[in-house]
This record gives structure tokens, sequence and C-alpha cells, in this order.
């Protein structure tokens, strides 16, 4: 089962530009499936309940946004996880670009 987040109704705003998600050898991962190569993009996202930074992973080509940029996220999932008795949630979108000028002026 997927967990997506509708985040439609929320600010989206870029806090520090995409870099090559890597493991723990410093080598950029990539998808299992297509071999695509995965990046990071830590955002801030505000609704009416106030703001949390979260880091979202794509896979493809690099995300072309800035810090500051208002942008939009195409299928945020959420990806629980739990190891070595740690937890937490993961987030990976399809796609993470530019908002349209009028998605910004209804945020």
């Amino acid at each position: 089962m997927k967990l997506y987040v509708d985040t439609s109704n929320k600010q989206v705003t870029v806090s520090k530009e995409s870099v090559e998600k890597t493991d723990q050898n410093g080598r950029q991962k990539t998808e299992r499936e297509t071999g695509r190569p995965m990046w990071s993009t830590q955002v801030f996202i505000l609704d009416e309940d106030g703001g949390e930074v979260i880091t979202i992973t794509t896979a493809g080509v690099r995300p072309e946004v800035k810090v500051g940029q208002v942008v939009t996220l195409s299928k945020l999932e959420a990806l629980p996880w739990s190891t070595n008795g740690r937890s937490g949630v993961a987030f990976r979108a399809q796609e993470i670009k530019a908002a349209s000028v009028s998605a910004v002026k209804s945020a």
C-alpha cells in the first residue's frame, strides 16, 4: 500500500538545493528498477498549523529548483521505516518543479 500526501493546500518552498543521494561509500544511489540517479531536496512545508522541514527523494534528472523558490510536488509518498530500534518517515516524490504563478498566489 502506498501512502500519498496531499500538498495542494500547502506552500512548499525549497530550503536547500538538490544534491546527489549517496550511499555509505559516497556513491550516488540509483533506483533498483530503472537505474535512474537519485536526488535529495530539502523543502519547508507551511500550512495553517505551522511548518516543517523535510527531505524529499526524487529519481531521474536533477530537480531544477533554487533555494527560496515555491515548488509543487507530484505524487508525494510517505514511506515509514524502522531499523536498529530507530524509526521515522522518508518522503519520495515523482517530481519537484517550480510552481506556476497562479499556484503561488493561492498559497
